[in-house]
């Protein structure tokens, strides 16, 4: 009897250690209402508004010439700035996490900046350097401003920090002991990259990849200032979004957001299912 007394003293123990937060609920209602106006009841809109036009409203807004366009070049430019993040995002976290030089905070510092700059700001800053009379423009062969690869120079600008942030903490927590096993086993440098450094850090780099090409995908102010806008060419799909509101053309422009929303949704989703999966693996 004293022993069935003493767990069931246990279990009290427990669910009350469970419920000390004092206010959760009052907390969880707050917050669930702060997301619920700020992200949830905006974004059910533009889902709403566009059911009103109809399946056969909504194919012919994003199906347009100019809009296929713009579609095209906002998927490619993130698609290969995104990538180029993840290269150079995951060499400058290693960098700063594996090495000790002068200006290494600063460095760090800087990383930070495309948050906090305006993106307005970033775009007219990079329209001027590599404009073909700018600091930067005058010294290359090739014309950036105005062009598909001014569009790639800004939004590898505005994505960079999403993959050295997120893989600079799984680094910092990667032991060099495997590394060392690794060279006194007798692998290179190269395999010890691929077989051991890699596997710790691949999710937290696709993690990173992906955040940046969401966040590119849907970039404008930064965008908008270098790229020109030349209908065909350089129009980015958000400035499509932009061009239709000033128009009065709502259909149009919630058709061609509720895509681009759609997109970033999935990214996000994928990035949460392959966590769970990686979680659940090493569970296992």
């Amino acid at each position: 009897m004293k022993m069935v007394s003493q767990n069931h003293s246990e279990k009290k123990t427990k669910v009350k250690r469970r419920q000390i937060i004092p206010g959760f609920g009052l907390s969880l209602g707050l917050s669930l209402s702060y997301l619920s106006l700020l992200v949830l009841i905006p974004l059910s809109m533009i889902f709403i508004y566009t059911s009103q036009i109809g399946w056969g409203g909504f194919l012919r807004e994003i199906s347009q010439p100019i809009v296929v366009s713009a579609y095209q070049l906002s998927f490619t430019t993130a698609l290969v700035a995104s990538l180029i993040n993840l290269v150079f995002g995951v060499l400058t976290a290693w960098v700063l996490v594996r090495y000790s030089f002068p200006g290494r905070k600063l460095i760090d510092g800087l990383l930070d900046l495309p948050f906090a700059l305006p993106t307005s700001v970033a775009g007219i800053t990079l329209a001027t350097l590599y404009a073909t009379n700018g600091w930067i423009g005058h010294l290359l062969p090739f014309k950036v401003s105005y062009t598909q690869v001014g569009i790639v120079v800004a939004l590898i600008l505005i994505g960079m920090p999403f993959v050295v942030r997120i893989v600079e903490p799984v680094l910092q927590n990667l032991e060099k002991e495997n590394e060392e096993a690794s060279a006194i086993l007798g692998a290179n440098r190269f395999q010890t990259l691929v077989h051991v450094v890699f596997p710790k850090i691949r999710l937290a780099a696709f993690s990173g990849f992906a955040l940046a090409f969401s966040r590119a995908l849907g970039e404008y102010g930064s965008v908008v200032f270098i790229a020109g806008n030349m209908p065909f060419k350089t129009e980015i799909a958000p400035l499509v979004v932009m061009q239709k509101l000033e128009a009065f053309d709502y259909d149009g422009a919630t058709s061609v957001a509720l895509v681009l929303l759609v997109a970033s949704f999935l990214i996000l989703f994928l990035i949460n299912f392959s966590q769970w999966v990686v979680k659940r693996k090493f569970a296992d």
